[in-house]
């Protein structure tokens, strides 16, 4: 009996200890119930866009409500008790923290800041890295046209993907493989390698830039030597001026990207090189926020001279029109990126 004794008085504390919990737990929530359920309706409120509905007090009352929420699902933690109302407060303390703290911007607005003003004045922001990555590339171009002219063989090192656009073709030959090939499958193919190429190195150009800046630099010196190579071939076949009109249709735009790439590289590699007073992964932070937005304009452009490329240039089978439309889309860029100015408030933004 006295063992009966004893399990009862434990079963009978226990049941005591559960029943004194979900009292404490009741009247917990009783006491901050009211704030809970007047935060979770202006919290829903703001999620269905009805935030102009709400009273100028609910608006005030948003960050101090959320605060106390917060309190209350700490203090629960702490405390254990029952698992509803754990469940129930670290769901409203979520949603009431993305109304207070989380982005206010939808897709709509960031492509309207985006395109406001916020790419542009992220590309002018690292304009001295642009200068360089400019002076790298016309050193290349020359680079690679010193070297063919010097050595052939250089020529199928410098242009893996060359075709019948190799030293010894005519001038027959070479003119055949800008004008008058929009059906022919092997331009297509060209063209299509010429891009892949082009994208993966103003890629590489960016996702490599925290390597202090180095590969950048080799990357686009490497790329435009191709290029040199090209022009080399050309110019000496007295058809120069023609495969610049036939490169220009796209090639302003896609070159373009690579040069914004190349820079934006080369930005995040020269703030984690020189920090200046700030920590360096603060310095690579900021350099990255910046580059990163450049970057996501870079692959606009690429999908731009995709479309150039790919319907453009074996649309219009005439110099004139080819170099009418890489001017064109020269001139855009350069009055988007450097003439357009929002505001300040954008500027800060990018």
């Amino acid at each position: 009996m006295a063992l009966f004794g004893l399990f009862g008085t434990r079963a009978e504390a226990q049941q005591a200890a559960i029943e004194a919990a979900a009292l404490r737990s009741d009247r917990f929530r009783q006491a901050r119930e009211p704030d809970w359920q007047r935060l979770d309706a202006i919290v829903t409120a703001i999620e269905k866009g009805r935030l102009r509905r709400l009273s100028d007090e609910d608006v005030l009352a948003l960050p101090v409500l959320y605060r106390t929420a917060a309190s209350s699902l700490s203090v629960a933690r702490e405390t254990s008790l029952d698992a509803n109302t754990l469940a129930y407060l670290e769901a409203l303390v979520r949603r009431a923290w993305f109304q207070v703290y989380g982005p206010r911007l939808g897709l709509w607005g960031w492509l309207r800041q985006f395109f406001g003003g916020g790419w542009s004045a992220a590309v002018r922001g690292i304009w001295p890295e642009l200068l360089v990555a400019l002076a790298l590339m016309v050193a290349g171009t020359l680079v690679g046209w010193l070297l063919v002219a010097s050595d052939p063989d250089w020529y199928h090192a410098l242009v893996p993907f060359a075709d019948e656009r190799m030293p010894g073709a005519s001038a027959e030959v070479l003119r055949g493989t800008i004008y008058g090939n929009s059906g022919q499958d092997g331009m297509s193919v060209f063209a299509a390698s010429l891009f892949s190429n082009n994208a993966g190195v103003a890629i590489l150009c960016f996702a490599l830039g925290f390597a202090f800046g180095v590969p950048p630099l080799l990357l686009l010196v490497h790329n435009t030597a191709g290029l040199g190579a090209m022009l080399w071939l050309f110019f000496g076949a007295g058809l120069g001026w023609d495969f610049v009109g036939w490169l220009a249709i796209h090639g302003t735009t896609e070159l373009l990207a690579i040069l914004l790439a190349g820079g934006a590289g080369m930005h995040v590699g020269r703030s984690m090189a020189f920090p200046g007073s700030r920590a360096v992964l603060a310095a690579a932070a900021e350099a990255g926020q910046r580059a990163a937005v450049v970057m996501a304009g870079v692959v606009l452009m690429m999908v731009v001279a995709a479309i150039l490329e790919g319907f453009g240039r074996q649309l219009i089978d005439h110099a004139a029109g080819r170099y009418g439309v890489g001017g064109t889309m020269l001139a855009f860029w350069l009055a988007y990126f450097f003439l357009f100015r929002r505001s300040a408030t954008t500027e800060s933004a990018a």
